[in-house]
């Protein structure tokens, strides 16, 4: 019978005894049931819990011992490999020839593993943050299809302790120089530091070795950037033991990658998806956390001045180490190839490895920047730096990896093709290709803009002369501003002069024929 029929049961014998003035036997009759429920329906309104009976287990009693001792044999086994209710069950039937139910092993493992262990969770002993006073940091690992190609990315997770504000970076890689440049982009952000301590787990970019108890071997780099932030840092117990004492930010990584990254998330570069991250950061402020009266950008607002003010340079992130460039005009960084201009191939350059980008320098100047590559053994080309070389190689460029890696970042455009095309047409492959080298090599002093309108008139002319596209190019680039300064009425009034052929001597031959 279920309790609340019991309850409608007693209230109507204690009714009935009460308005009709009915005997305990008589109301035993009428109802059904023993003397005993009747007094114990007039003693009390509220009936007595049914007592539970212990059950005989005639099935799994002959082997509850067998059980028990591979239990308790578990307790010194790797983590990884005790036994589960299932596998209990399965050894039980192959070797023993049990005859039970794997659902009576469940509850049966179960309760010995209760009486085994004690408490069955760890409690946790609530907690409260004071505004701007902690934060909480910790990696987390997602896919993204970054260039059409499906990778393993890394996600930086910085997380304010008392209003939930996070900020989230991804990154190719788990390294030093991105575990740095993180809290650099999360400070950047939040507009302010932690006024009293962030908590790591052991993270290695950190921690060289963990030591007893709570002391740790840190890292020189971490601690140079702690002491530029003027943050203390607190390191939770290794392994699961020691993830509660950071649970926000574990919660919060798992939250984000379900609320934002699913599905998974597709862009053409890495960048890109950082700019989508930053924008459901900013999303997110307008959520409630549970139990919580405001909003994560309400209590943000509230902690924000509470936190450390920014320093007033950024922490420098990325190590610099000396690399030789090789035969090819590249230096070897983190298992990808970076060009450098070929007049420094076979020289010692210093790279400074940062979390998005590569920078080479020599002799005392930066030589080359490239975004840092996602995919391991990328080359990343940059064909300004190969076009000398390619002058006295023309037949090289057709094949070119840095000509593919430009045209697909757009440097690269249908114009130059068409140029191109259209000077090896009528100069031959070999002047027609030192013909665009030539006015390549004009990027480097002139804009863009410039060029390819010069480019559009060399075509329209069929001369493909670079040095007449030069001065063309020159001219470009002086009349622009000028017209760009010009009031917006006015810019309709400029007459633009008719295209002028190529410059001719051929008055000044007759003058030399005259004077012969």
């Amino acid at each position: 019978m279920k309790e609340r029929s019991r309850v409608e049961q007693f209230e109507r014998i204690r009714r009935d005894a009460r308005d009709k003035e009915m005997s305990v036997r008589e109301l035993a009759r009428v109802y059904g049931v023993h003397r005993r429920t009747v007094r114990a329906a007039l003693t009390d309104s509220t009936p007595p819990p049914r007592k539970v009976p212990e059950r005989i287990a005639p099935a799994m009693g002959p082997w509850l011992e067998i059980v028990r001792a591979w239990l308790v044999a578990d307790l010194e086994a790797p983590r990884k490999q005790r036994h589960t209710a299932r596998r209990v069950w399965q050894r039980l039937v192959d070797e023993y020839g049990a005859t039970v139910a794997e659902s009576t092993v469940t509850h049966a493992v179960a309760r010995i593993r209760r009486e085994l262990i004690g408490t069955p969770v760890n409690v946790a002993v609530p907690q409260t943050h004071a505004p701007g006073a902690e934060a909480e940091v910790d990696f987390g690992e997602f896919q993204a299809v970054i260039g059409g190609s499906m990778v393993k990315l890394f996600m930086f997770v910085l997380r304010l302790s008392y209003s939930g504000r996070a900020v989230h970076v991804a990154y190719a890689n788990q390294a030093q120089e991105s575990f740095l440049d993180g809290h650099n982009v999360a400070f950047e952000r939040l507009g302010g530091i932690p006024s009293k301590m962030i908590r790591y787990d052991n993270l290695t970019p950190a921690v060289i070795r963990v030591a007893l108890g709570r002391e740790r071997l840190e890292n020189p780099r971490f601690i140079a950037m702690r002491s530029h932030y003027g943050f203390d840092s607190f390191f939770c117990i290794p392994g699961i033991e020691g993830a509660h004492e950071k649970g926000g930010v574990e919660g919060e990584v798992g939250r984000f990658r379900r609320r934002w990254l699913t599905p998974v998330p597709e862009f053409q570069t890495l960048a890109a998806l950082n700019e989508f991250m930053a924008v459901c950061d900013e999303k997110d402020q307008h959520r409630v956390i549970s139990a919580r009266p405001v909003t994560v950008g309400t209590a943000a607002t509230a902690e924000a001045p509470e936190l450390l003010t920014l320093p007033s340079s950024i922490f420098e992130a990325g190590p610099t180490s000396s690399v030789k460039v090789n035969h090819k005009a590249e230096v070897c960084v983190r298992q990808c190839y970076y060009s450098v201009p070929v007049s420094y191939a076979g020289r010692r350059v210093s790279v400074r490895i940062g979390a998005a980008l590569v920078e080479v320098f020599a002799d005392g100047k930066r030589i080359a920047v490239h975004v840092r590559a996602v995919h391991k053994y990328a080359h990343v080309l940059d064909l300004d730096h190969y076009l000398e070389v390619l002058t006295r190689k023309p037949g090289a460029m057709a094949g070119a990896t840095a000509l593919v890696t430009a045209r697909a970042s757009g440097a690269f455009t249908p114009i130059h093709q068409k140029f191109w095309d259209k000077a090896r047409h009528q100069l031959g492959d070999g002047a027609g290709t030192r013909a665009l080298i030539g006015v390549l090599l004009l990027a480097r002093t002139l804009p863009a803009t410039a060029v390819i309108e010069a480019m559009e008139t060399a075509i329209a002319a069929a001369d493909y002369d670079p040095d007449r596209l030069a001065v063309a190019a020159r001219a470009n680039a002086a009349f622009a501003p000028i017209v760009t300064q010009l009031p917006e009425e006015l810019t309709d009034r400029v007459v633009h002069l008719p295209e002028r052929g190529a410059p001719s001597l051929a008055g000044y031959d007759q003058l030399l024929v005259g004077a012969r």
